[in-house]
């Protein structure tokens, strides 16, 4: 009956947006030459949302730019790393918000995903600005397994569903 609650009142309470993501920062662990490096861009260019990759060898990282208008699914990143062989270590997302209030435990949705903030400061937030995803399989398991610990605070945090994300505004 929990696992059925969280989600409905989160769904609740998350407001629709004006909004939209235009580019993303993901750093994937696992890769070893280029080689690796190169299957994984292949997966990631084939996302039909995404206009360019820009890999960075010195840091296993590739930016992201998505279509103008386009609707960004952030769970076809993750399958999309994970179909190279590889998984995400950090996924940053860059949103263009207008005029979007924020607090803790505050949800919006946006392209048929709900997004709640984690650990970040109330205030409003407009033009581009870069926020990290939080939930398991988008950061190292280290770093989960301490925000786990915040579960309390977070109760949407144990919630495990592929269209409700958790990010920290950085």
């Amino acid at each position: 009956m929990k696992k059925i609650l969280i989600p409905t009142v989160i769904l609740f309470f998350s407001v629709v947006v004006h909004a939209q993501i235009s580019k993303a920062k993901l750093t994937a662990t696992g890769l070893t030459c280029s080689m690796c490096s190169k299957a994984t861009y292949k997966q990631l260019i084939s996302i039909a949302e995404i206009e360019k990759v820009e890999p960075d060898l010195n840091n296993t990282a590739f930016l992201l730019y998505f279509k103008k208008g386009s609707s960004v699914n952030i769970g076809d990143i993750k399958k999309k790393v994970e179909d190279a062989g590889f998984s995400v270590g950090e996924l940053l997302v860059v949103f263009n918000f207008n005029k979007q209030q924020v607090e803790n435990n505050r949800s919006f949705t946006l392209d048929n995903n709900t997004y709640t903030f984690m650990d970040t400061k109330s205030g409003t937030l407009n033009g581009e600005v870069k926020a990290k995803i939080l939930d398991k399989g988008y950061i190292v398991e280290k770093e989960y397994k301490q925000i786990s610990k915040m579960v309390k605070q977070y109760p949407s945090y144990a919630t495990i569903s592929k269209n409700l994300f958790h990010i920290k505004v950085l």
